[in-house]
């Protein structure tokens, strides 16, 4: 399983590499902190609507006062607004979709998310972390996945595997804060090998 992040962290990289200039080889890395630990992820060069949306709302602090409102075991791990008709009603705006056969839902990977709007935009506010090891290949083209997590796993396990309600609520709150930082291919490269 970490073989395949690494491999979806690489291809991240050796596209960025190919298409961007040298001094322009720096990644938008998405960060996002909780009080079990943070995630580190690679924002895709693939979905650059997207990827502009997710720094956007991060500079703009607008994650900062909301939770993993959603965990699901060997699903999903979501947050960033209610999911409800209302919550996605309350989204700052909805993005056109930017599928890429490259971008699947593979443990680990951050998708955005969206109601049943047939164009399949996507809400701007409602982000989700793939937390099933095999992947939900099911999702694939319905959803759009932006990033890859790179480092924070064993968040992620964490928080896939919190105490929940009948509502997918954690019965314990987990803030989130989220931000956006560059890194160097090396720097991720790094940061993606184990202790």
């Amino acid at each position: 399983m970490r073989f395949n992040i690494i491999f979806t962290v690489s291809l991240f990289l050796v596209y960025s590499c190919s298409t961007l200039k040298k001094e322009n080889d720096y990644k938008t890395i998405g960060k996002i902190s909780t009080p079990i630990g943070e995630m580190l992820f690679v924002l895709s060069d693939l979905t650059p609507k997207h990827k502009n949306s997710f720094i956007k709302l991060a500079q703009e602090n607008y994650w900062d006062t909301l939770t993993f409102n959603r965990v699901i075991k060997d699903f999903v791990i979501q947050g960033g607004c209610p999911d409800t008709p209302e919550g996605f009603a309350d989204s700052p705006y909805l993005i056109n979709p930017e599928f890429h056969d490259s971008l699947r839902h593979i443990y680990g990977a951050v998708g955005i998310g969206r109601d049943d709007n047939p164009e399949k935009r996507s809400a701007g506010c409602q982000f989700y972390i793939v937390h099933n090891k095999k992947g939900i290949p099911r999702l694939d083209g319905k959803y759009m996945i932006i990033g890859q997590v790179f480092k924070g796993l064993d968040v992620l396990e964490a928080i896939g595997n919190t105490l929940t309600n009948k509502q997918d609520e954690p019965l314990v709150p987990i803030p989130v804060k989220v931000s956006t930082m560059k890194m160097s291919p090396m720097e991720i490269s790094k940061a993606t090998l184990p202790n």
